[in-house]
């Protein structure tokens, strides 16, 4: 689909765009353990917890990968007036991210914790608020992006239903007239009307327009661009890779895992790699096709990961 000396030609004006992403914020807790034995008070697994480590998640997930792949990048967003909230925000500046950060001292910082053993994860506890930020904190959410928004190539929409993606941000959104780019929440399907583009999973994607798993991906994917208004469409299928649709086009991509151990935050990359390629040159099945071996580089690391410009590289054949 794009040979390496194509592909470097696109990654390496990665180094030169400003990207803007926007979403929900998530702390992602690891608990990292063994397992040697069964509870006696219930049928389940003891961990013996050997290490904790934090990564930035959700929407700051995206920006993560973003700032990685070499793009200067900004984080607008929500967290709550706590101690999670406070160290999702130095994670984020860690990462050579640009925080747009708004504190709501009426919600939590959103917190998932995962419990992992054995290359496996055991469990998921999450700690959210999942309504919409109040007209206050979304004014001011609005007035922050103003400020950078003359800066940026690109628009990322990183939609995990937890309260910032709502109709007034994406009318703002809009109006700028810059490239925007969503990961959806099929529950906010009808706020992404006149984006640029958005990469749903394949569940995601049936969900936005109500259909039965049998109906083909194909009418799927019309239905949903009709809907939108758009004229580009990408839907991640999995170990059957992707298919981009532009226009009346629909081409599939294989998907490229050897391995996989863990798809957290693969959507993540695939948005982030997409947006970035599209934005350096690329068509859309050049951005769609280093998208998808980017995917494959992540799920087969344990946890949220991400690529770098000499990785993604290195994974496009001669």
């Amino acid at each position: 689909m794009i040979k390496r000396e194509r592909a470097k030609e696109i990654i390496d004006n990665f180094k030169n765009k400003k990207i803007l992403v926007i979403g929900d914020l998530i702390l992602d807790r690891y608990l990292w353990g063994e397992v040697e034995r069964i509870s006696p008070e219930a049928p389940v697994p003891v961990v013996d917890i050997k290490k904790e480590t934090f990564n930035p998640g959700g929407a700051s997930n995206v920006a993560w990968n973003v700032s990685q792949l070499g793009a200067e990048v900004f984080m607008s967003g929500v967290v709550g007036k706590d101690e999670a909230g406070k160290l999702l925000i130095s994670l984020i500046e860690e990462k050579n991210i640009n925080p747009l950060i708004v504190v709501d001292e009426e919600r939590p910082t959103t917190e998932k914790t995962r419990v992992i053993a054995v290359s496996q994860q055991l469990l998921r506890i999450d700690r959210e608020k999942r309504v919409n930020l109040s007209q206050s904190i979304s004014r001011k959410l609005i007035n922050q992006i103003k400020h950078a928004v003359k800066k940026i190539d690109a628009v990322i929409i990183s939609d995990y239903g937890k309260g910032v993606v709502t109709q007034n941000l994406m009318n703002f959104l809009k109006s700028l007239e810059i490239p925007v780019f969503v990961d959806p929440k099929p529950s906010n399907f009808y706020l992404y009307k006149g984006i640029t583009t958005m990469t749903p999973n394949r569940k995601e994607a049936y969900e936005c327009v109500k259909k039965d798993k049998n109906v083909p991906v194909e009418k799927v994917g019309k239905e949903i661009m009709e809907f939108l208004g758009i004229d580009t469409l990408l839907i991640t299928l999995g170990a059957e890779g992707m298919a981009i649709f532009e226009g009346e086009r629909i081409t599939k991509i294989p998907a490229k895992a050897k391995k996989v151990f863990d798809v957290t935050g693969a959507g993540d990359t695939v948005i982030s790699v997409l947006t970035l390629s599209k934005i350096s040159g690329a068509s859309w099945k050049e951005a769609a096709s280093l998208a998808n071996y980017a995917a494959g580089y992540v799920v087969g690391e344990i946890g949220t990961a991400t690529v770098s410009p000499e990785e993604l590289l290195e994974l496009i054949p001669d």
